[in-house]
């Protein structure tokens, strides 16, 4: 069986986790921690981040530092993960879904304004698959109304709009190092980008459960108490350790995974022609990171036939999102503005084909020839 998903490895991973174990301290923002966020730094070309266990508490974390209350409206796309909802819900929000456009598979820009009323506090753009929303038309509608905008990049470190990395165009960025993603922290990770220097010193104290031990040790204090809201978003050096393997081989892994994308879309895009399938859609001001193929069927009935069909031929193939309004939670929790005309539809068609990390050439020719079976 080809699996779907393989963790990323380069290579000396396991040596820096011993390694962080024989330093006798496992305990967030030791060297390795220190290193991957100095990394991270200087990549995006942002002041600064901060490692967290999760991308869910990263968001959360910026929900936190916006002050998120009862009441408040958030609005974002529906077809994403439930963490990106419920970070706001948590926090009392209403969650606001606005359709996603059919070619990027993203919250459709055009329609984020009549979404906003008085009680709207953010826009939560999510960068579906490493490719970027529109995020000119996402920061000038929340300049016009006084919105913070939270960018849910989880999938889309290494890719970029107009020249600017994702997660440092709005007023933070959010990164995934979830076991699924281009690089990983040892199965779940994640980072806050913070893009507005008014949050700097704040974030720092949420992190750390509400204290400003960070300053402490900066020798800013004598003694670090209790000074605000918070809570546990510091992740252990383990994970950083982990993380700072991947992260000296960015490049390369980032260019394999890129030569496996373009290998599946050039054989695959026949099919395209013939009016077959779907291809994924990169609109020309922005570069992405190859997190994942898809392809989309004609319908519903097809799609299940498809994944029934790798799967005969040895390959796990696998939808994406169910779009949360459509769930009982999402019911309660939100609401949907304006007409679902993509949103179910296009989710519905979509099938993700493996994708990782050192792939087998010829894996991948076993993936592209089962596809053109099927559609002979």
């Amino acid at each position: 069986m080809i699996p779907f998903n393989v963790p990323p490895k380069a290579g000396n991973e396991k040596a820096y986790v011993l390694a962080a174990i024989d330093c006798m301290s496992l305990a967030g923002d030791g060297p390795y921690g220190k290193l991957c966020q100095e990394w991270f730094e200087k990549r995006l070309q942002v002041r600064k981040t901060l490692f967290t266990p999760s991308c869910t508490a990263a968001i959360e974390l910026a929900a936190i530092l916006i002050d998120i209350k009862p009441g408040d409206e958030v609005i974002m796309p529906s077809y994403t993960f439930v963490s990106t909802a419920n970070a706001f819900v948590l926090r009392g929000a209403k969650i606001v879904f606005v359709d996603i456009r059919s070619d990027t598979m993203n919250i459709d820009e055009n329609l984020i304004e009549k979404a906003v009323t008085n009680r709207t506090r953010a826009i939560v753009p999510v960068h579906y698959a490493g490719v970027s929303c529109e995020m000119d038309s996402i920061m000038a509608i929340a300049k016009r109304h006084g919105l913070f905008v939270i960018e849910d990049a989880a999938q889309g470190m290494m890719s970029s709009y107009k020249g600017r990395a994702l997660g440092t165009i709005g007023h933070f960025g959010t990164y995934s190092f979830h076991e699924t993603k281009n690089y990983t922290s040892g199965g779940e990770g994640g980072l806050l980008v913070i893009n507005d220097d008014c949050f700097k010193i704040r974030a720092e104290i949420v992190r750390e459960k509400g204290t400003n031990r960070s300053q402490f040790f900066r020798g800013m204090v004598d003694k670090y108490q209790w000074v605000d809201v918070g809570s546990s978003f510091l992740p252990s050096e383990l994970q950083a350790a982990y993380l700072w393997g991947q992260l000296e081989k960015a490049s390369a892994i980032n260019n394999n995974r890129l030569e496996i994308w373009h290998r599946y879309y050039d054989a695959l895009l026949p099919l395209q022609q013939a009016n077959k399938i779907g291809l994924p859609y990169v609109p020309n001001d922005c570069s992405h990171n190859a997190h994942m193929f898809y392809v989309k069927t004609v319908s519903l009935d097809k799609r299940t036939a498809l994944i029934k069909h790798l799967e005969a031929c040895g390959i796990k193939a696998v939808f994406h999102y169910v779009p949360l309004h459509t769930s009982r939670a999402g019911q309660y929790f939100g609401r949907f503005e304006g007409e679902d005309c993509n949103t179910t539809r296009e989710s519905d068609r979509l099938v993700r084909l493996p994708m990782w990390y050192g792939l087998p050439e010829a894996d991948q020719a076993r993936v592209i020839k089962a596809v053109k079976e099927f559609y002979q």
